[in-house]
């Protein structure tokens, strides 16, 4: 190889490409295959839908890996090696969504918010780093704090069942139900004096559900944490960095031998199937659901500058504002893809960038090879079907790891924010984390307030993002160095 190439644009031996490829996609699978699980189950999608919902999550992840590592024509692709997955900021917003919209419908006005955000990221691109002055890290470590804090109650859910549905804490007595079912019947009898039962009465669940905390399922969750420790703890390189994978693995063989996960829809499932746009639902666009998508993506673009200029100082590189653009330029096409097909925002994986610097292997062409392993995955319908077949105990475990590890790195990056001279950060702090706790703890706050805005105020994320920018600007003002802001961002691993 000559001594000219740079080790970015090393083209290494197939066979040890591939091998660095897959572990590149190891590393990443339990993070990118669990954001289509969340929000598919938060529509209450149907189990084929959320298998096409992970084949495509998948095929797009690869698609756009593609476009970051390779470049595509002088205005995408920042050419690093970089994988590309889907971001967690953007999970709670879409279940808030689909909490408000299920089925179909949200799943159109989710798509429609992903497509809307990704057109507008793309146009903005150019514009972020100038933003950085708004995100300083008391900003940035406030926001993700609050997105693994939002994200915990989806993986507690997985672990003891979720707040409505089959495995909700109570259900209605049968004998009421049967009770109401005699005396509609009896109203809408010919000659019947009684008045027919009131539209939209509803019956309220009253008896303890014996399947929710099934103790069954707590032991599952509780081995699946457990393996996922120990594997951090005492295993070494590779094996530790994709411990979480191999917790869900230990998980998953134990939910089969006891009967709770079977595979009849991985033999229904087609080996090939082709990933098309828009298979799941149409996009619908709300000009509040766009805007609140954007928020989102301004945070992740910020972040995504810290990525990108820290694994440039990885490999040597420098990164130009040119370079720059058309890496986040990259985040917002990702995004309108993934709109197109029917997934979610997608962002590079930190994960990725850090074991870019554990393996010490710089050329970008592993990730090339990543992404190509990703989209032949997507293609393979038996492997969505597999992931979607996981018992939500199973993944119960991991959610505290994964989501827990989020709202950590927010408070490693306040870990360095000067709270001892300037008292007004813990103010920041304080507030936009409270504001943030809102929709958590009082989800029914909105009531009397204009329907238009729900969708907006609906996302504790984005009231908080709100809020810590808008106090730190009362505050502190907006005329700072950036270095601390680029700083943060390159710590932010809440993807």
């Amino acid at each position: 190889m000559s001594t000219n190439v740079h080790p970015v644009d090393e083209m290494l031996p197939m066979g040890r490409l591939t091998a660095l490829g897959l572990q590149h996609v190891l590393v990443m699978y339990a993070g990118a295959v669990a954001v289509p699980l969340i929000v598919g189950r938060a529509l209450n999608l149907t189990p084929d839908q959320v298998t096409k919902l992970i084949s495509a999550d998948l095929f797009c992840c690869g698609l756009v890996t593609l476009i970051q590592a390779l470049g595509a024509t002088q205005w995408f692709g920042i050419r690093l090696p970089v994988m590309m997955g889907v971001t967690f900021a953007a999970v709670a917003p879409m279940v808030s969504m689909a909490q408000a919209t299920s089925g179909q419908a949200g799943a159109g006005l989710i798509f429609g918010a992903v497509i809307g955000a990704g057109v507008i990221s793309i146009l903005i691109a150019p514009l972020v780093s100038r933003m950085l002055r708004f995100f300083p890290p008391v900003v940035t470590g406030t926001i993700i704090a609050v997105i693994g804090i939002s994200l915990m109650r989806v993986g507690i859910n997985w672990i003891f069942g979720n707040p409505v549905g089959p495995t909700a804490p109570s259900v209605v007595n049968p004998e009421y139900t049967k009770w109401l079912s005699e005396a509609q019947a009896m109203a809408g009898a010919p000659g019947s004096s009684l008045p027919p039962v009131p539209h939209g009465l509803k019956l309220m669940p009253t008896v303890p559900n014996p399947k929710y905390a099934d103790l069954s399922g707590v032991g599952i969750s509780a081995l699946v944490l457990v393996s996922i420790l120990l594997i951090a703890r005492f295993a070494k390189g590779f094996i530790a960095n994709i411990s979480v994978l191999l917790g869900i693995v230990i998980g998953a063989v134990v939910a089969a031998a006891m009967g709770l996960m079977t595979f009849e829809k991985v033999g229904k499932a087609p080996w090939l199937d082709i990933v098309l746009p828009m298979e799941i639902a149409t996009p619908i666009f709300d000009p509040i659901l766009i805007l609140t998508m954007t928020l989102v993506m301004i945070v992740v673009m910020i972040e995504s500058t810290g990525m990108f200029l820290a694994l440039g100082e990885m490999t040597d590189r420098h990164i130009s504002p040119e370079d720059l653009k058309r890496g986040l330029r990259t985040d917002g096409l990702g995004t309108l893809i993934g709109g197109i097909f029917n997934t979610f925002p997608y962002t590079s994986f930190s994960q990725n960038v850090g074991l870019v610097a554990v393996t010490g292997v710089k050329s970008r062409f592993v990730c090339v090879a990543g992404g190509v392993i990703l989209i032949v995955l997507g293609v393979l319908p038996k492997m969505g079907a597999l992931v979607e077949s996981l018992p939500t105990v199973v993944l119960g475990g991991a959610g505290l790891v994964m989501f827990g590890m989020v709202a950590a790195t927010g408070i490693r990056i306040l870990s360095a924010v000067d709270f001892k001279t300037n008292r007004s950060n813990a103010m920041i702090v304080a507030v936009s984390i409270g504001v943030g706790m809102i929709p958590l703890v009082a989800p029914q706050f909105r009531q009397w307030m204009p329907h238009a805005i729900h969708p907006l105020i609906e996302s504790g994320i984005l009231l908080s993002s709100i809020a810590a920018v808008l106090l730190n600007v009362f505050f502190n003002g907006a005329n700072g160095d950036t270095s601390a802001a680029v700083e943060a961002a390159r710590q932010a691993e809440a993807h």
